[in-house]
Protein backbone atom coordinates (compact mmCIF):
# COMPACT_ATOMS: atom_id res chain seq x y z
CA UNK A 1 0.00 0.00 0.00
CA UNK A 2 2.82 2.39 0.90
CA UNK A 3 4.54 1.65 -2.42
CA UNK A 4 1.34 2.36 -4.32
CA UNK A 5 0.93 5.70 -2.54
CA UNK A 6 4.55 6.53 -3.32
CA UNK A 7 4.02 5.74 -6.99
CA UNK A 8 0.86 7.84 -7.09
CA UNK A 9 2.68 10.75 -5.45
CA UNK A 10 5.55 10.51 -7.94
CA UNK A 11 3.08 10.38 -10.82
CA UNK A 12 1.40 13.52 -9.50
CA UNK A 13 4.71 15.35 -9.08
CA UNK A 14 5.96 14.50 -12.57
CA UNK A 15 3.34 16.62 -14.40
CA UNK A 16 4.03 19.45 -11.96
CA UNK A 17 7.75 19.31 -12.78
CA UNK A 18 7.02 19.23 -16.49
CA UNK A 19 4.67 22.17 -16.09
CA UNK A 20 7.31 24.14 -14.17
CA UNK A 21 9.90 23.39 -16.85
CA UNK A 22 7.50 24.44 -19.58
CA UNK A 23 6.81 27.73 -17.79
CA UNK A 24 10.55 28.34 -17.34
CA UNK A 25 11.18 27.58 -21.00
CA UNK A 26 8.40 29.90 -22.12
CA UNK A 27 9.74 32.64 -19.85
CA UNK A 28 13.22 32.20 -21.32
CA UNK A 29 11.87 32.30 -24.88
CA UNK A 30 9.84 35.42 -24.13
CA UNK A 31 12.83 37.22 -22.56
CA UNK A 32 15.03 36.23 -25.50
CA UNK A 33 12.46 37.56 -27.97
CA UNK A 34 12.15 40.80 -25.99
CA UNK A 35 15.91 41.29 -26.08
CA UNK A 36 16.07 40.63 -29.81
CA UNK A 37 13.19 43.05 -30.39
CA UNK A 38 14.85 45.82 -28.34
CA UNK A 39 17.55 48.25 -29.33
CA UNK A 40 20.16 47.29 -26.74
CA UNK A 41 23.03 49.45 -28.02
CA UNK A 42 22.04 52.36 -25.76
CA UNK A 43 25.31 53.00 -23.89
CA UNK A 44 25.49 52.81 -20.11
CA UNK A 45 29.07 53.91 -19.53
CA UNK A 46 28.72 56.52 -22.25
CA UNK A 47 25.63 57.88 -20.51
CA UNK A 48 27.53 58.11 -17.24
CA UNK A 49 30.31 60.09 -18.95
CA UNK A 50 27.70 62.39 -20.50
CA UNK A 51 26.34 62.97 -17.01
CA UNK A 52 29.76 63.91 -15.65
CA UNK A 53 30.38 66.41 -18.45
CA UNK A 54 26.91 67.92 -17.86
CA UNK A 55 27.69 68.50 -14.18
CA UNK A 56 30.98 70.16 -15.15
CA UNK A 57 29.15 72.28 -17.73
CA UNK A 58 26.57 73.34 -15.14
CA UNK A 59 29.34 74.67 -12.92
CA UNK A 60 31.13 76.43 -15.79
CA UNK A 61 27.86 77.93 -17.06
CA UNK A 62 27.06 79.29 -13.60
CA UNK A 63 30.30 81.30 -13.70
CA UNK A 64 29.59 83.07 -16.99
CA UNK A 65 29.01 86.84 -16.86
CA UNK A 66 26.52 86.99 -19.75
CA UNK A 67 23.62 84.93 -21.05
CA UNK A 68 25.34 84.60 -24.42
CA UNK A 69 28.37 82.98 -22.81
CA UNK A 70 26.07 80.79 -20.72
CA UNK A 71 24.39 79.55 -23.89
CA UNK A 72 27.74 78.90 -25.60
CA UNK A 73 28.79 76.68 -22.68
CA UNK A 74 25.65 74.58 -22.94
CA UNK A 75 25.81 74.35 -26.72
CA UNK A 76 29.41 73.14 -26.44
CA UNK A 77 28.28 70.58 -23.86
CA UNK A 78 25.49 69.42 -26.18
CA UNK A 79 27.98 68.84 -29.00
CA UNK A 80 30.39 67.03 -26.66
CA UNK A 81 27.61 64.87 -25.19
CA UNK A 82 26.34 63.98 -28.67
CA UNK A 83 29.84 62.92 -29.72
CA UNK A 84 30.27 60.82 -26.57
CA UNK A 85 26.86 59.23 -26.98
CA UNK A 86 27.35 58.32 -30.64
CA UNK A 87 30.84 56.91 -30.08
CA UNK A 88 29.71 54.92 -27.03
CA UNK A 89 26.68 53.64 -28.92
CA UNK A 90 28.86 52.52 -31.82
CA UNK A 91 31.23 50.71 -29.47
CA UNK A 92 28.39 48.99 -27.60
CA UNK A 93 26.70 47.96 -30.84
CA UNK A 94 29.87 46.06 -31.73
CA UNK A 95 29.93 44.39 -28.30
CA UNK A 96 26.28 43.27 -28.36
CA UNK A 97 26.40 42.44 -32.06
CA UNK A 98 23.58 44.77 -33.04
CA UNK A 99 24.04 47.13 -35.98
CA UNK A 100 23.10 50.77 -35.50
CA UNK A 101 21.34 50.47 -38.85
CA UNK A 102 19.26 47.46 -37.85
CA UNK A 103 15.48 47.76 -37.91
CA UNK A 104 15.41 48.53 -34.18
CA UNK A 105 18.29 50.98 -34.53
CA UNK A 106 16.45 52.88 -37.24
CA UNK A 107 13.25 52.92 -35.17
CA UNK A 108 15.21 54.31 -32.23
CA UNK A 109 16.72 57.05 -34.40
CA UNK A 110 13.40 57.97 -36.04
CA UNK A 111 11.73 58.15 -32.64
CA UNK A 112 14.56 60.09 -31.02
CA UNK A 113 15.19 62.68 -33.75
CA UNK A 114 11.89 64.64 -34.11
CA UNK A 115 11.61 65.93 -30.50
CA UNK A 116 15.31 66.76 -30.57
CA UNK A 117 14.93 68.71 -33.81
CA UNK A 118 11.96 70.53 -32.30
CA UNK A 119 14.13 71.46 -29.32
CA UNK A 120 16.79 72.92 -31.61
CA UNK A 121 14.20 74.96 -33.52
CA UNK A 122 12.58 76.26 -30.33
CA UNK A 123 16.00 77.18 -28.92
CA UNK A 124 16.77 79.24 -32.03
CA UNK A 125 13.45 81.04 -31.64
CA UNK A 126 14.05 81.71 -27.95
CA UNK A 127 17.53 83.04 -28.71
CA UNK A 128 16.14 85.34 -31.38
CA UNK A 129 13.78 86.93 -28.86
CA UNK A 130 16.28 86.67 -25.96
CA UNK A 131 14.10 84.39 -23.84
CA UNK A 132 17.00 82.57 -22.21
CA UNK A 133 15.01 81.85 -19.06
CA UNK A 134 12.76 79.35 -20.88
CA UNK A 135 15.56 77.36 -22.53
CA UNK A 136 16.28 74.98 -19.66
CA UNK A 137 12.71 73.64 -19.36
CA UNK A 138 12.48 73.36 -23.16
CA UNK A 139 15.72 71.36 -23.32
CA UNK A 140 14.61 68.95 -20.62
CA UNK A 141 11.12 68.51 -22.07
CA UNK A 142 12.30 67.97 -25.65
CA UNK A 143 15.15 65.68 -24.67
CA UNK A 144 12.84 63.74 -22.37
CA UNK A 145 10.30 63.35 -25.17
CA UNK A 146 13.09 62.16 -27.50
CA UNK A 147 14.25 59.58 -24.97
CA UNK A 148 10.70 58.33 -24.38
CA UNK A 149 9.83 57.98 -28.08
CA UNK A 150 13.21 56.54 -29.06
CA UNK A 151 13.35 54.41 -25.94
CA UNK A 152 10.04 52.75 -26.81
CA UNK A 153 12.09 50.20 -28.77
CA UNK A 154 14.88 49.98 -26.19
CA UNK A 155 15.26 48.55 -22.70
CA UNK A 156 12.75 49.64 -20.03
CA UNK A 157 15.19 51.92 -18.20
CA UNK A 158 15.45 54.27 -21.20
CA UNK A 159 11.83 55.52 -21.43
CA UNK A 160 11.65 55.71 -17.64
CA UNK A 161 14.60 58.11 -17.72
CA UNK A 162 12.82 60.09 -20.42
CA UNK A 163 9.72 60.52 -18.27
CA UNK A 164 11.88 61.75 -15.41
CA UNK A 165 13.39 64.35 -17.74
CA UNK A 166 9.90 65.49 -18.68
CA UNK A 167 8.93 65.67 -15.00
CA UNK A 168 12.03 67.74 -14.27
CA UNK A 169 11.20 70.04 -17.18
CA UNK A 170 7.70 70.64 -15.85
CA UNK A 171 9.14 71.36 -12.40
CA UNK A 172 11.66 73.79 -13.90
CA UNK A 173 8.84 75.80 -15.48
CA UNK A 174 7.38 76.39 -12.03
CA UNK A 175 10.72 77.44 -10.50
CA UNK A 176 12.69 80.69 -10.92
CA UNK A 177 15.07 80.64 -13.89
CA UNK A 178 17.97 81.20 -11.48
CA UNK A 179 17.76 77.49 -10.66
CA UNK A 180 18.33 76.52 -14.28
CA UNK A 181 21.89 75.26 -13.88
CA UNK A 182 20.85 73.15 -10.89
CA UNK A 183 18.10 71.54 -12.94
CA UNK A 184 20.54 70.89 -15.77
CA UNK A 185 23.01 69.26 -13.38
CA UNK A 186 20.26 67.16 -11.80
CA UNK A 187 18.72 66.01 -15.09
CA UNK A 188 21.42 65.85 -17.74
CA UNK A 189 23.97 65.13 -15.02
CA UNK A 190 22.60 62.88 -12.29
CA UNK A 191 19.89 61.13 -14.31
CA UNK A 192 22.41 60.17 -16.99
CA UNK A 193 24.82 58.86 -14.35
CA UNK A 194 22.16 56.87 -12.46
CA UNK A 195 20.48 55.34 -15.49
CA UNK A 196 23.80 54.88 -17.25
CA UNK A 197 24.93 52.77 -14.30
CA UNK A 198 21.69 50.76 -14.40
CA UNK A 199 22.03 50.11 -18.14
CA UNK A 200 25.72 49.25 -17.84
CA UNK A 201 25.04 46.77 -15.05
CA UNK A 202 21.94 45.08 -16.45
CA UNK A 203 22.47 45.30 -20.19
CA UNK A 204 26.20 44.96 -20.71
CA UNK A 205 27.99 48.28 -20.82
Amino acid sequence: MAKLRSLETNEQREPERLSDRAIDNLRYIRETMERSASFTAVPGYGGMLMGLTAIAAAYIASQQPTKDMWLIVWLAEAILAAAIGLLAMWQKSRIVGQSLFSAQGRKFAFGFAPPLMAGVAITLGLFRYLHFEVMVPVWMLCYGAAVVTGGAVSVKAVPIMGWLFITAGIAAIAMPSAYGNYFMAASFGLLHIIFGAIIARRYGG
